[in-house]
């Protein structure tokens, strides 16, 4: 795989992830009797914030300024990393744990960020996202493994490979039941978190943000909408990866991908808008039904 080719899915990604999310936030509206944001608002919300200057309080360190920038580039290595229609299994450097400490590092650094500011409510936010995230990571892990076993490998390009020419069976029913568990838990959506609201005793994403204006918050906003099509990347290509007849040529199975794409989120959005938001001492349990999941499809394998 050349570097090129890496570049390019990069900057695909990074341009259609708004998309996505606008895709999501338009369904959520029609399912809710509303006729919802535009595909493209995402864009020009981006665009807005992008413009903006933005107002830095006096008493933060370096962590609050270079936060919403890891948070970014770890987005963007996310990007670089997921196997899409570019990837072939002849990289190497695009393993699991490399991802997995990606995603890592910039909730640390916005974490950190959130309690840099010292404001009660970026405090809570921060320490309920580190609450989630122990709870989110072993069941990530476990539930990637079901794939990673199979595959005899950790590297993302080889699991999507072995994923494609593994057969549908109720092993990988179950680790792409829990697979999607794990996305709402990630993409902080309903009923774990709840992305369009302001209220302090549901934020948490919001919440470590709320210091955050103009090209910072832009930045944070966008990168987020990466993680989430990274996610739903994962989804496509390691739980849901397989071809009908007459889609396995290149551009065909790039039509094929992004129609699963558009069904992975519209399936998010039918998910948060017919289940309510649980308390935040009910994750525990969300995340352990998905761990169950993904060891009953390992063991099922």
């Amino acid at each position: 795989m050349s570097i090129t080719s890496i570049m390019i899915q990069i900057i695909v990604l990074v341009l259609l992830a708004p998309l996505i999310q606008g895709v999501i936030k338009n369904t959520k509206g029609r399912l809710q009797s509303r006729r919802g944001p535009g595909y493209f608002q995402p864009y020009f919300d981006f665009i807005k914030f992008l413009k903006k200057d933005h107002v830095v309080s006096p008493t933060v360190s370096w962590i609050f300024h270079f936060a919403p920038y890891i948070y970014f580039a770890t987005a963007i290595g996310a990007a670089a990393l997921v196997p899409t229609i570019f990837t072939n299994s002849g990289i190497q450097f695009d393993n699991l744990f490399i991802l997995a400490y990606l995603f890592a590092v910039g909730r640390f650094f916005l974490a950190a960020a959130s309690l840099d500011a010292g404001s009660s409510f970026g405090g809570m936010g921060g320490s309920r996202e580190m609450f989630i995230s122990v709870l989110v990571e072993p069941a990530l892990m476990i539930t990637i493994f079901t794939v990673a076993f199979n595959a005899h490998s950790t590297v993302l390009s080889t699991m999507a490979s072995t994923a494609a020419n593994t057969p549908i069976s109720f092993s990988a029913i179950l680790a792409a039941i829990a697979f999607m568990i794990i996305t709402v838990a990630e993409t902080g959506r309903i009923p774990v978190d709840n992305p369009d609201t302001h209220l302090e005793l549901t934020m948490v994403h919001e919440g470590m943000v709320l210091e955050y204006s103009g090209r910072p918050v832009g930045l944070i906003f966008w990168a987020s909408a990466i993680k989430q099509l990274v996610f739903i990347l994962l989804m496509v290509n390691l739980f849901i990866p397989w071809n009908i007849p007459g889609f396995d040529a290149a551009p065909m199975s790039a039509v094929w991908m992004g129609i699963k794409v558009v069904a992975v989120a519209v399936a998010l959005a039918c998910i948060e808008s017919s289940t309510n938001k649980i308390r935040l001492f009910r994750v525990p349990g969300l995340m352990v039904a998905a761990g169950c999941l993904s060891l009953l499809a390992i063991v099922a394998q």
